[in-house]
């Protein structure tokens, strides 16, 4: 899920949504959920919103094997790629159709509910984000999201979620990156890591690296991939570690960092490493590749 960043940005249209929702879903639902949003949109009511929101459990079955019947739309694709439920889909739809119909009087209410939600409600909504309209309105709970250690919420707003890279600063950023190796995520699936790379975090990456040495704790080699254009003396000696290791992922890392890295010394360092250089230039070894 590395493309199509910019398509999701602009996925603010329910209908796409809602043909997904009506292909899935008992009509008795669908018809109950259509007289529910057309007073939604007719008469703005935060009372009927967050009763419609409620009621979505109970009619809408998230056992259901969602359908896609060859729409291959950016909406479509994310859904299906992120293994959404007809429950999911129901109160994504929900909340974008009464965005979409008065995003100033709709914005804080969803807020309110999303600052109730319970454990399965907010890995729904932060998993989904992105398809919001407005979504920059709801960053504080992406960002708040970053504090909890319960691994389903975390992931939902870090992996294979485009938000992040969209919306966070560099503080936020490198606060995510750096708590998704403390929580041994798959770093493999956090949205453009070469994008926003900063100096910062490099520097971070090499801290948290050496703490994890001392201690004679293992780092997942992908955890380095920002670091290639901010090479100093401390990170090229982090290289040439990687590269003699024992590990042969972490040969790969290094050799990975200096091939990308456009630093004088750090090329110099890995002509010592030919074989891992040929295999780089040859797309055999690649980041998506590293571990297999």
């Amino acid at each position: 899920m590395r493309n199509g960043i910019h398509n999701l940005v602009r996925m603010h249209k329910s209908e796409g949504i809602y043909e997904i929702l009506r292909n899935n879903a008992d009509q008795d639902a669908m018809d109950w959920l259509n007289g529910k949003t057309a007073t939604l949109v007719h008469s703005k009511s935060a009372r009927a919103l967050f009763m419609t929101y409620s009621q979505l459990a109970s009619r809408f079955d998230k056992t259901s094997v969602t359908k896609y019947n060859g729409d291959s739309s950016d909406t479509s694709f994310y859904f299906k790629s992120h293994g959404a439920d007809v429950l999911q889909l129901s109160r994504i739809y929900l909340l974008v159709k009464v965005l979409e119909t008065d995003p100033v009087f709709y914005t804080p209410e969803v807020a309110k509910i999303i600052e109730v939600a319970d454990t399965t409600e907010l890995e729904t909504f932060l998993r989904y984000l992105t398809i919001l309209p407005e979504s920059e309105s709801f960053k504080h709970a992406a960002v708040e999201a970053l504090r909890t250690n319960i691994s389903i919420i975390f992931d939902a707003i870090t992996l294979n979620n485009p938000y992040p890279a969209l919306y966070f600063n560099d503080q936020q950023w490198n606060q995510m990156y750096l708590k998704a190796a403390f929580m041994e995520r798959d770093l493999s699936m956090i949205e453009s890591v070469d994008e926003r790379a900063n100096a910062d975090l490099a520097r971070i990456i090499s801290d948290y690296a050496h703490e994890r040495w001392a201690a004679s704790r293992k780092i997942d080699p992908m955890f380095w991939r920002p670091v290639s254009k901010f090479m100093d003396d401390t990170l090229l000696s982090d290289m040439e570690r990687l590269m003699t290791s024992e590990d042969p992922v972490e040969n790969k890392a290094g050799a990975l960092c200096c091939y990308f890295s456009e630093d004088k010394r750090a090329l110099a360092l890995l002509e010592k490493h030919q074989n891992l250089k040929e295999q780089i230039a040859s797309n055999k070894i690649t980041w998506n590749t590293l571990k297999k």
